[in-house]
């Protein structure tokens, strides 16, 4: 019979009894280490206490690698209540014998407010780097491999233990997905989606960031999709432009906001030319209309009106960029956001000559819809530095705003026509060969409402949207890996 030994973060006892009881009936179990308090008390048999901190430090992980002795480790990850499905160990053993996978997780029920729902999760992929990636609180690995994984570790956290291991665990061994509710869980964050996003650049999380750039570099290193920072030099004085920026506002049926929008790039004061090119793209409201009636007024505002209707916003852009009304830089403005001031231009022009880069990121304040901030305030993504930025790039789910590009390095490279993660696989691309600049003060109010594409996204487009980052981050790092070998 294959056994199993199970650790479990046991600061709050009294949300664990049920799940203890049915560990401890199992016939598979057969020690159940408690981690935390060396006095921890329980009624069951194969309980045992193992004095740790956080299960998210290295040490804590090299402490219960000393003391497994079973085929399986069974790895609760955070506290919650948690309820196994019908035979669900046995279905984990099953799985993990089966495919040989050094990991194996599920999906799993959630239970929030009362109310049970599924909560599918994803496959992992080779570009699954991000550290929120969702396994689940449930992790199921074989013994061998969490050693291995653990005696592998060259570094020691206090935020990324679990990070770390499940990337080393990802170097040589498959992480696999059961698509399967195997558990239920309590959730406690019943927070939108739009408020979760945004956790992970919470300034109180620095410490824990500059901990997970350490271990995903670590990790490329390791697999060889480490990237230098040598970049390819980019000659500013390529091609003529009719202006020196063009300002691309992609847009469909925003007729609350688009009116501040274009308001907001009116108002900058530059020491060049430039245009502001909108692309609706069908709107049904008074979106064009009232688009209309600034065209008429401002004689650097291009109405586009895309002939094809298979356009995400990435076409738009690309529909934009390739205009021949737009400038030398083109620079972002979603449709429901504004600039911050009259200087957001002039900064991020001045920025890619100053810094003679391809590709320009500044900073955001995330307000309400009054524009009054909001927390976490001030969005800075002080991980993107200029030494380590392209590859911590791949570990972070977003690259932050205004973004802004060199148009023919965009004309070469293109972005891909979808509606989400578009701009974060072509910054991705670009930071492969080129230098991306930083502007790290407020250039930009970026207003949530509740009619954000992402304001309350379901559990099913959360995971689509996630998946086709991974997926980014995978064709990215596969390039980057070509790219070191042809050296």
């Amino acid at each position: 019979m294959k056994t199993i030994t199970c650790f479990i973060p046991y600061q709050t006892p009294e949300i664990w009894e049920n799940f203890l009881k049915d560990l401890e009936q199992n016939d598979h179990i057969k020690t159940i280490y408690l981690l935390g308090k060396p006095d921890a008390k329980t009624q069951w048999n194969k309980a045992k206490a193992l004095k740790t901190e956080s299960i998210s430090k290295t040490t804590t992980l090299k402490k219960t690698a000393d003391v497994v002795d079973t085929d399986y480790v069974l790895l609760i990850t955070k506290e919650t209540e948690i309820k196994l499905g019908q035979f669900a160990l046995e279905r984990f053993i099953s799985m993990a014998d089966d495919t040989g996978a050094g990991m194996v997780y599920s999906d799993y029920l959630q239970v929030a407010d009362g109310k049970q729902s599924n909560h599918p999760v994803i496959d992992y992929q080779e570009g699954s780097l991000r550290d929120d990636f969702n396994f689940g609180p449930l992790w199921f690995i074989n013994n061998d491999v969490f050693k291995n994984a653990v005696n592998s570790f060259s570094e020691s956290y206090d935020f990324a233990g679990l990070y770390q291991l499940r990337l080393a665990i990802s170097r040589n061994q498959e992480l696999f997905h059961i698509p399967e509710p195997l558990y239920s869980q309590i959730e406690w964050d019943t927070r939108a989606s739009g408020k979760k996003i945004f956790d992970y650049v919470d300034p109180k999380n620095r410490q824990v960031q500059i901990e997970m750039e350490k271990a995903a570099t670590t990790h490329l290193k390791a697999i060889g999709g480490y990237l230098k920072p040598d970049f390819k030099a980019v000659n500013l004085n390529e091609g003529n432009f009719p202006v020196e920026a063009s300002v691309i506002i992609p847009v469909r049926n925003r007729e609350k906001t688009i009116a501040d929008a274009i308001d907001s790039v009116m108002k900058q004061k530059t020491r060049f030319d430039f245009n502001l090119i909108i692309v609706d793209n069908h709107s049904s409201d008074r979106t064009t209309e009232i688009i209309q009636s600034y065209a008429a007024k401002y004689k650097n505002l291009i109405h586009v009106i895309p002939e094809r209707t298979d356009l995400g916003i990435g076409g738009c852009w690309n529909l934009a960029v390739h205009h021949e009304l737009c400038g030398k830089f083109a620079i972002q403005l979603d449709s429901d956001d504004l600039y911050k001031d009259e200087t957001t231009l002039q900064q991020i022009v001045d920025t890619f000559y100053k810094e003679k880069c391809a590709m320009v990121i500044g900073s955001y304040q995330m307000t309400n819809f009054k524009l009054e901030e909001i927390p976490p305030g001030l969005i800075d993504h002080k991980e993107w530095t200029p030494d380590n930025g392209r590859n911590n790039a791949l570990r972070i789910n977003g690259l932050g705003a205004p973004r802004a590009f060199y148009t023919p390095v965009f004309r070469s490279i293109k972005i891909p026509n979808t509606s989400y993660g578009e701009d974060y696989g072509l910054g991705l691309a670009i930071s492969r060969h080129y230098q991306i600049g930083r502007i790290y003060n407020s250039l930009y109010l970026c207003r949530r409402w509740e009619d954000n594409s992402d304001a309350s996204l379901s559990i099913e487009a959360m995971n689509k949207h996630n998946y086709y980052k991974d997926k980014l981050r995978t064709v990215e790092l596969k390039a980057r890996i070509q790219l070191n070998k042809s050296k």
